[in-house]
């Protein structure tokens, strides 16, 4: 979540700073009602934002990189369904999804990624230490290394898939 709230300010922030308020909400509410789940939901919020005054919202699905189904329906179909019944003006912004600029960016990561030394010690003082990376924002770049049960369930290697033969 600290992430995405990051990633949010920082949007806001290329968008005109305070100029543009903006606040994190959440779509796609999955399990059953008991169960607790992410807040605000994008459609209530909307909700609060039309009581409050607002005129027009831009949602941004800051934690999707392509607009598959789930963004499509609950950001095109149904939240837009609700800012215009609330009489909100409603724009979404496109996700990167295979734009140049994304997919350059990615790779630049893999392969940032890939030259980091593998394990610490002597000779290896970085290995797993993000912190000469490029970051954007105040949270810097997370760890680098592998929680040690990381691949537990990855296929044994001679094994695609984890298929296993008889």
């Amino acid at each position: 979540m600290a992430e995405l709230t990051e990633a949010a300010r920082l949007i806001a922030e290329r968008a005109g700073g305070d100029a543009h308020p903006h606040t994190l909400a959440y779509q796609s509410r999955s399990g059953p009602p008991s169960q607790p789940w992410l807040a605000p939901d994008v459609c209530d919020h909307l909700g609060e934002l039309a009581k409050s005054g607002t005129k027009a919202v831009v949602v941004i699905p800051v934690g999707f990189v392509s607009d598959h189904m789930e963004v499509r329906h609950d950001l095109d179909v149904e939240a837009k369904q609700a800012a215009e019944s609330l009489g909100l003006a409603f724009a979404r912004a496109t996700t990167p999804g295979s734009h140049p600029r994304f997919a350059s960016m990615v790779t630049e990561l893999v392969k940032e990624r890939l030259a980091l030394p593998d394990s610490p010690g002597p000779d290896n003082p970085m290995a797993g230490d993000a912190d000469s990376s490029a970051a954007l924002g105040r949270m810097g770049v997370p760890s680098q290394a592998c929680p040690a049960d990381c691949c537990r369930y990855a296929a044994p290697v001679g094994r695609p898939g984890g298929a296993s033969s008889a």
